[in-house]
């Protein structure tokens, strides 16, 4: 099968990582999304994240009943801080009959050359990369690798950073995570202190 690995704070998820998933299934070839929450990305600060087990369970509920969506949890067993080249090689010697696909973003790729063992992801793992709003991808830029795939999958701005804060303010945000995730923060007051 080829499986798409979309990892991320998901702090918290929302509709727009559900979007872009459910486009990379039906419209890019992907048998499967696996979404994997990061204990800790080199590029952000932990301190404002959400206890693991939270962002986990939210993950979870949001994927519930997609049988093409699943989660892993193979960052929560690996060194830290978490490094996308080590959690595609150990996916690949786990599971050698799958074939593991990285989904990164245009704000990522354009930043790709400064990730760890970057050149190694490019020469083994296929990537498929979705628009950002602002993030325009040059055809021309010299990194090259196995394959690289330029979806044409939605442009979503909804950011995590904006639930957060919209939370923190006491606003309705119902309507950028599905309902079972907007429960769960708010029955465990997640976000609620001010930003």
């Amino acid at each position: 099968m080829k499986i798409g690995v979309f990892s991320g704070s998901f702090n918290p998820i929302h509709t727009g990582h559900l979007i872009i998933a459910n486009y990379l299934c039906e419209f890019e070839g992907l048998d499967e999304i696996w979404f994997i929450v990061s204990p800790q990305n080199p590029s952000k600060s932990r301190d404002s994240l959400l206890d693991d087990s939270h962002r986990i369970a939210m993950v979870k509920k949001a994927i519930q009943g997609n049988r093409k969506f699943k989660y892993c949890d193979i960052e929560s067993t690996l060194p830290l801080p978490s490094y996308t080249i080590r959690t595609l090689n150990t996916l690949s010697e786990n599971y050698p009959q799958n074939e593991f696909c990285l989904i990164i973003g245009a704000d990522n790729w354009l930043i790709f050359d400064r990730w760890k063992d970057y050149q190694k992801i490019l020469d083994n793992y296929s990537i498929y990369i979705y628009p950002r709003l602002g993030y325009e991808i040059d055809p021309k830029r010299s990194l090259t690798g196995k394959n690289i795939q330029i979806t044409r999958s939605p442009i979503i701005e909804i950011s995590s950073t904006f639930i957060r804060e919209g939370i923190s303010k006491g606003k309705n945000m119902n309507y950028y995570m599905p309902s079972s995730v907007y429960r769960y923060i708010l029955s465990n007051t997640l976000y609620q202190t001010q930003i």
